[in-house]
């Protein structure tokens, strides 16, 4: 896999900016993905990015938007730009508060433009679609000038779930701790290791670059949280303070870590229906119990269709749409794995 990404991320890419990397101060512009649609033969798709620096010191690439319908990373990290000042700071911040930006102006998981997840297209293509060219260029350009990396995430419309830091695997044990550090700094009300999915992620890319990187799950339904956005807010001055980047104290995580084991941990719909779902989340939850059950609205004289946990812990994602059709993801569960 790390041949293959290497081979990949060698390839030029067609996207631009005038922002300096390299220069001191506070810049806010935008990156610039050539894109030839019916209505504009020679466009562009603007994507907003700031580079905050001073002096040498390490990197900190800061992502929210991946998918268009998650807001409190945008909305945190938008006005982490604005309130900033450069000369507080000891080395550098890139930001991308809307990386996906197709996709966060019609409030959409997917890019409107190629109907891609960019959550499913790392390590991306130069010579592929809008979302793939981006994924392309976070991979070349950002992540080798980067040593840390997040990439705040939510629920968005299709699922409810509790905030949480998600730390990937990785083989490397330095690596591993020092990304469960940078995680805990962070001050999430859970934390989950070895997060399970998919390796087309920008974290799991990150990863494999050796990169100390996490991602967070804030607020769900497709709604911005109040509470979830204050989680934001303060977990990135606790992130930054543990980079040096930024002055100030973490207040870190300092409970169990938490893991999605296997598939036993995921309830999917059998059939399509209503969804009604029999816990909470955050709700402990046993093996072999009922999840929900699923109802046929158009067959009144049908008993509704019962869904069981495959595993025991502790409910951490819920379906939020109340309609599912056949394979919709219903539930999660985590399990914990140790105590400190």
């Amino acid at each position: 896999m790390g041949d293959s990404i290497d081979a990949v991320l060698d390839l030029p890419s067609p996207m631009r900016t005038d922002l300096d990397f390299d220069r001191d101060g506070k810049q806010i512009g935008e990156l610039h993905l050539p894109h030839s649609p019916h209505d504009d033969a020679w466009g562009v798709i603007p994507l907003p990015i700031a580079v905050l620096r001073n002096g040498t010191g390490p990197t900190a690439l800061l992502v929210g938007g991946v998918h268009g319908d998650e807001y409190e990373g945008p909305i945190a990290l938008s006005e982490l730009v604005r309130q900033v000042d450069p000369t507080e700071m000891h080395g550098r911040l890139i930001v991308l508060p809307s990386l996906n930006a197709p996709a966060v102006k019609v409030g959409r998981r997917t890019s409107p433009i190629d109907n891609l997840n960019l959550a499913r297209a790392f390590p991306g293509d130069p010579d592929g679609t809008p979302t793939q060219q981006i994924a392309h260029y976070v991979g070349r350009e950002l992540l080798p000038r980067a040593d840390f990396v997040l990439d705040l995430h939510a629920g968005g419309s299709s699922l409810g779930i509790m905030t949480a830091a998600l730390l990937r695997h990785h083989e490397d044990p330095d690596l591993v701790a020092r990304s469960e550090a940078a995680l805990r700094s962070f001050g999430a009300p859970l934390a989950l290791a070895g997060a399970p999915g998919e390796g087309r992620t920008l974290i799991a890319t990150a990863v494999r670059l050796h990169k100390v990187a996490f991602a967070v799950e804030l607020g769900c339904g497709g709604r911005v949280s109040p509470a979830a956005l204050e989680i934001a807010r303060a977990g990135l001055a606790g992130f930054l303070a543990h980079t040096g980047i930024m002055p100030g104290e973490p207040t870190p995580y300092t409970g169990p870590l938490w893991r999605i084991v296997g598939n036993d941990a995921f309830v999917y719909a059998p059939t399509a229906g209503v969804f009604e779902p029999f816990h909470m989340l955050g709700d402990d939850v046993a093996a072999g119990r009922p999840a929900g059950c699923i109802h046929d609205l158009a067959r009144p004289a049908k008993p509704p269709t019962q869904v069981s946990f495959g595993c025991g812990g502790l409910m951490f994602a819920c379906r939020a749409p109340g309609i599912v059709d056949h394979g919709n993801c219903l539930s999660v569960v985590a399990t914990k794995v140790s105590s400190t």
